[in-house]
């Protein structure tokens, strides 16, 4: 399956719908981005996997999630600045033939998140 990632919106209690995110392959402090997209409907990555077990290497990755984007779209008055706006969520690879699911649990205060299943 390789690696995924799905978000929810813990505020309104639903998956977060075309929430913008980056995906970065890092080298030590340098990013290198692989791909920007949106969420689907079900607040998962559209077409597939982020990258497959074929394509997927050991390593470090970094997940950016427009959280603050995401909300104002929404309606939800936030601060200037706001407390949450880009989370970024760094993880290693170290398994290639496993699957990597990283989802986020999130609110304009707070998030969560876990290697998934």
């Amino acid at each position: 399956m390789g690696l995924s990632t799905h978000v929810l919106d813990t505020m309104h209690g639903t998956p977060a719908a075309g929430m913008q995110v980056s995906l970065y392959e890092m080298h030590g402090d340098q990013a290198r981005l692989v791909k920007r997209f949106r969420l689907n409907d079900d607040g998962r990555n559209p077409d597939g996997p982020l990258y497959d077990n074929a394509s997927l290497r050991v390593g470090t990755y970094r997940l950016s999630f427009d959280v603050a984007e995401y909300f104002r779209a929404r309606g939800v008055a936030l601060p200037q600045p706001p407390f949450l706006d880009v989370v970024p969520l760094d993880f290693g690879i170290a398994h290639t033939d496993q699957h990597y699911h990283v989802p986020l649990l999130v609110s304009p205060w707070s998030f969560s998140t876990y290697r998934g299943s």
